[in-house]
């Protein structure tokens, strides 16, 4: 049974208010343990459709464009940046493409990151390189996904030296296109994508593990109908773990 909209909606406040134990941001390894947003930072969002939500390509260069942001959390967690932080003079892009696996992140690396030398860059990759395989429209194993993406980070750790990473934890949710058949699979491209942000030192945004705490609130359908993109609801949380992981 739903729970009435309210309802929802303080439960979620609570339940990010309480920090959603387990969803802490990696220790920096290394790298420099500095606040993330500096005056003047670039901040690029990147990844697939969830983070793409729609963006437009025509103000795809310009920074702050509500349309080029998207309508997803990339644009909700940029309203909150350009909101809390006016002082700082941010600029904020979204370069996400809808149905991108790792490998294609790294095609159009050049153009849509390091030509925008981002000072804090958040990517959330993982979901199509495992649907994409069990639809037998890729031949990608977690394997492959854990070395394209180790690789893609130390290309853009030696490229940008100062960026700050954050690396957000694919998720899915137990309805739509999502059944058991996922499952233990996907939790090895989970379990991945943690191994690549510890080694190099980035933030850890943990989508999948909050969502499962949000199932106690409400049912999967009320964060992503089909189970991999969110809804308006689940797109607030994830702008709102986002927000807690990188601003503190």
């Amino acid at each position: 049974m739903h729970l009435p909209r309210r309802q929802v909606l303080r439960a979620s406040a609570g339940l990010l208010g309480a920090g959603l134990a387990g969803c802490q941001s990696t220790p920096s390894s290394g790298r420099s343990s500095a606040p993330m947003l500096t005056s003047g930072a670039t901040v690029l969002f990147q990844g697939d459709s969830i983070t793409d939500s729609g963006r437009s390509r025509e103000t795809a260069d310009q920074p702050n464009d509500p349309a080029a942001l998207g309508g997803g959390y990339a644009w909700l967690a940029a309203a909150g940046l350009l909101t809390s932080h006016q002082d700082l003079g941010l600029s904020v892009y979204n370069r996400g493409i809808s149905g991108n696996k790792v490998h294609q992140l790294a095609a159009r690396w050049d153009n849509d990151c390091f030509s925008l030398q981002p000072d804090v860059l958040s990517i959330l990759i993982g979901v199509n390189d495992i649907w994409h395989s069990r639809g037998g429209n890729y031949d990608g194993t977690v394997e492959v996904y854990e070395r394209d993406y180790d690789a893609l980070l130390g290309r853009t750790t030696k490229a940008l030296p100062k960026v700050r990473l954050v690396v957000c934890e694919p998720f899915i949710l137990p309805c739509g296109a999502v059944d058991d058949s996922w499952q233990p699979e996907f939790d090895t491209y989970r379990a991945a994508a943690r191994r690549v942000a510890d080694a190099h030192g980035a933030a850890w945004v943990g989508f999948h593990t909050m969502f499962e705490q949000a199932r106690e609130i409400a049912p999967a359908e009320t964060w992503a109908r089909d189970g991999v993109h969110p809804t308006q609801a689940g797109s607030a949380l994830m702008a709102q773990e986002w927000l807690r992981v990188v601003t503190g």
